[in-house]
């Protein structure tokens, strides 16, 4: 069976067992004097008697500051508590003491008298101690607890930064399953083979998007068979006039990035470009082996761009690589192609604030 002892902060026991030692020898030497040293017994034995006395102090010591860390809890309350602990230490601390040394009279084998002045100093000793303490411990138990509201916090500021991360997952593409089915419908109609097949492709696009829903971070090769099979349904829809290439070095497959990203990024280029097959849309996805995926594509902008505003789900996305601390860097300046570069995570690491 565990004795739990009352503990101010979790460093007591650690603080009692360096300082008793000292204590026991120093109290010793101006009790004793060289009969202290007189034999190998008289040192171990007197020295053993002072160590548990002033361990029990030092545990009773404790208690009476649990005692009054309870019974005034708050902040504006830190001056009257530690007054009353300082007051309250004093006075138990010289009650021990004079007990010890009555101890020390009692038993022959130290043939000991009560000494005034050792009793002096060794209080006056012992009551510099206790207030040093008293301020020292209490400076240990503001600082884990302000260790430990730090931990709170970042994990709160984890569980907020999911949560956002979950609500914009949930503004990605509301409208795609819309254009999935009016695509199918069509297919239905025109060929049964093409649309059995778009319909296996659909099946796999939404299956990973449900499995990933709360998942924030995916390995890229996952990300590309899940463009793989979202390219099927884009090439029922535009055919040859939306081309996209995808060249990526197998050590980067196993990096990770945040689901969906690509689709987000694919569906804004072609939303916002035209698409035709005299002039497709190209696509490429590569990695340049500096931990970035590239994704590159024309510009050829329609006349007239779609109702569903596709910046603000790229815009989405750009903020969620914010709150994973990866930032997006895009560039447009060429006028003729827009540059996206993606950074790759190595590892699946939890979110930080």
């Amino acid at each position: 069976m565990k004795i739990h002892l009352p503990q101010y902060n979790g460093l007591d026991n650690q603080v009692m067992i360096l300082i008793s030692p000292v204590f026991a020898f120093l109290l010793n030497c101006i009790n004793f004097g060289s009969q202290y040293f007189s034999s190998p017994g008289y040192f171990l034995l007197a020295t053993l008697v002072s160590f548990v006395w002033f361990c029990i102090d030092f545990v009773t010591c404790g208690a009476i500051a649990v005692f009054f860390r309870n019974r005034y809890p708050s902040e504006g309350a830190v001056p009257i508590r530690l007054s009353l602990m300082i007051i309250t230490f004093l006075i138990t601390t010289g009650l021990f003491l004079v007990a010890l040394f009555n101890l020390f009279e009692s038993i022959p084998y130290f043939n000991y008298r009560f000494n005034e002045s050792a009793f002096a100093w060794g209080y006056l000793a012992l009551g510099i101690t206790s207030i040093f303490l008293t301020f020292l411990m209490e400076g240990i138990s503001r600082y884990q607890e302000w260790k430990k509201n730090q931990k709170e916090t970042e994990k709160l500021n984890q569980a907020y930064r999911q949560s956002q991360l979950q609500g914009l997952k949930s503004q990605v593409n509301p409208h795609f399953l819309f254009n999935s089915l009016n695509c199918l419908s069509c297919l239905i109609q025109e060929d049964e083979k093409r649309a059995e097949d778009f319909l296996d492709e659909m099946s796999k696009v939404y299956r990973y998007m449900l499995r990933n829903d709360d998942d924030p971070l995916v390995t890229l090769e996952t990300e590309l068979k899940f463009v793989d099979a979202y390219q099927h349904l884009l090439k029922a829809r535009f055919g040859d006039g939306l081309q996209l290439t995808i060249k990526v070095d197998e050590e980067d497959k196993t990096k990770f990035i945040a689901p969906l990203t690509l689709q987000v990024i694919i569906e804004n280029a072609f939303a916002n470009n035209k698409l035709c097959k005299s002039d497709p849309l190209l696509i490429s996805i590569s990695s340049n082996g500096n931990d970035t995926l590239e994704i590159v594509n024309g510009i050829q902008p329609k006349v007239i761009t779609d109702t569903v505003d596709f910046e603000a789900n790229l815009d989405n996305l750009i903020n969620k690589y914010e709150l994973l601390d990866q930032p997006i860097i895009m560039d447009m300046a060429s006028g003729i192609q827009r540059v996206i570069k993606l950074p790759l995570i190595h590892k699946k690491k939890e979110l930080t604030p």
